[in-house]
This record gives structure tokens, sequence and C-alpha cells, in this order.
């Protein structure tokens, strides 16, 4: 989070509007198209078709530009939101319940600008359209301006548990490890080790749900009536693959938030610096 240009750590006061926004804009830029390749390589795992059928190691940034243009604004919003829930509900300062609950709203915030751009970028990844043009036609063509928030709620089912249990973990483990150093509160670089140990666990944790969430946007193709609701797919999926197909991905997918907790906390410590020191 922000960090201190005195003391370089991690203030207690809430970060500024202008400052979560750039900060977070920064880590999510950064994260998404520094390990975008991981996520291509998971997407396909996850795909019906099967790895090497939707193309295996080749093209892994084919669907980049859409990351790109969802990263800053989902997670400009996500902190803008978590920062200003964490002061705002009415639960006990520092508890997990407000960590938590601060994490699901905003990701409920952050997912109406992801979902869009991760529907353009899954299904390039997958090599189910050739072009950007393609999918827009395709989708608006067959479902109108709604088909481009398919699979909202299968993300939602998954980012609201992730985000439940990612950041209060993270909150936890930054006051412990800044207990351990005898420090009021732990530098940036000790809350992005944090953010990584916390991630990698959520994401474990998650797996089947995001699973669910990309045979969802997938789906796009495959039908003209528009992916089937969340518990349907996941019952789909269990019931012609077998239960361990929810499992499919869970190491890239752990890899890729694991080292993405490292980039993306300790790009938000440092934007928050430099945005400070600007007096944002």
């Amino acid at each position: 989070m922000s960090s201190s240009s005195s003391s370089s750590t991690v203030p207690k006061q809430q970060p500024s509007w202008a400052n979560s926004l750039v900060s977070g804009a920064s880590a999510g830029l950064a994260v998404d198209i520094g390990l975008y390749p991981v996520d291509t390589i998971k997407t396909r795992i996850q795909s019906r078709q099967g790895f090497w059928a939707t193309g295996g190691f080749r093209g892994v940034y084919s669907g980049v530009g859409a990351a790109a243009l969802g990263s800053a604004p989902a997670a400009s919003l996500f902190f803008l939101t978590y920062e200003q829930s964490k002061s705002r509900l009415p639960l006990k300062e520092g508890s997990f319940l407000l960590h938590g609950c601060s994490a699901a709203l905003a990701e409920c915030v952050a997912c109406a600008a992801r979902v869009p751009s991760d529907i353009l970028k899954q299904n390039r990844q997958a090599g189910q359209f050739g072009t950007y043009r393609e999918v827009v036609s395709h989708i608006y063509r067959n479902f109108g301006v709604g088909g481009f928030f398919t699979g909202y709620l299968a993300t939602l089912a998954r980012e609201i548990p992730f985000g439940f249990i990612e950041f209060p973990i993270w909150e936890k483990l930054k006051a412990y490890l800044a207990r351990m150093q005898g420090r009021e509160q732990v530098t940036p670089f000790g809350g992005a080790i944090c953010g990584a140990i916390a991630g990698g666990i959520a994401a474990a944790v998650t797996t089947p749900l995001d699973v669910v969430k990309t045979r969802s946007m997938l789906s796009i193709k495959a039908t003209e009536t528009g992916s089937a609701p969340f518990l349907k797919t996941m019952m789909d999926i269990v019931r012609t693959e077998g239960p361990r197909a929810l499992t499919k991905g869970m190491l890239p997918r752990v890899i890729q938030v694991s080292s993405g907790g490292i980039i993306f906390f300790g790009i938000y410590g440092w934007a928050s610096e430099m945005t400070k020191a600007m007096g944002l």
C-alpha cells in the first residue's frame, strides 16, 4: 500500500483518491503485462479443448492489448474502493472481517472494468478468434452490449472469495512481520512478500472457481445464447470431465498470482511514494 517518504513504511492514514487511482493503475498494468504469458498458459490448460489444441506455447502474448486496456482501470477502482471501504465500513478496525468485506466490495466495482477486457483477452488466448474485431463483432451480433459482461457473475464468484481470503491474510502477515522486525509497520518490500504468500494461498483455494469462470467466458464462441449459469457450468465440468478438472491450471495460477504479488504490491508501494511526493 502507500509508503511514507520519511520512514519508507506503510502509513496508517488513508491514501488520497488520486494516490489510489494512479498507484493502482501502475501496479495493475505492471503485473498483468509482466506475467501475461503465464496467464495465457493457464487459460489454455483450463479450456475445454485442452492446452495443445488451443495453441500450446505459441502466441503466448495473444490478447495482451485487451489485458492492458482493462488492467489499469480495474486495479485503480479496486484500490480506491478498498481504501475507502476500510475507513467507512462499521466494522472493527484491523479485523479480518473488515479487510475481507472491503476487498469483496472492491472486487464488485473492479470487475465491471475487468470483465469486458477479460472476455476479449481469453477468447484470443484460446485461439477462438483471429482478431479483436472478430471477437467484438461476434459478441455484439449475437448478444448485444450485455455480451461483453458474459461471465461477470462467474468472475465475482471467483474474485470475491479470492479477495476475502487474500487481503485479510496479507494484512495479518504484514502485522506479524512488523512485530518480528520490531517495526511499527512493514516496508513496501516486506508488504510485497506478504502479498505473494497471501495471493498464492488464495489462488490455490479458488482455482475451481477460476476454471468455471474461464469456461464461462470461453463459451461465448460455442453458443448463441450466452454462457450457462455458474453452478450449471461447474456441474457440467464435473459430470463430463470429473472433479479433478476443477483443479486444472492450479500450478500456473499459483505461480502467476504469487509472482504477481511481489510485482503488484511492490509497484503499488513505489508508485504511492512517487505520487505522494508529487502532492497527490
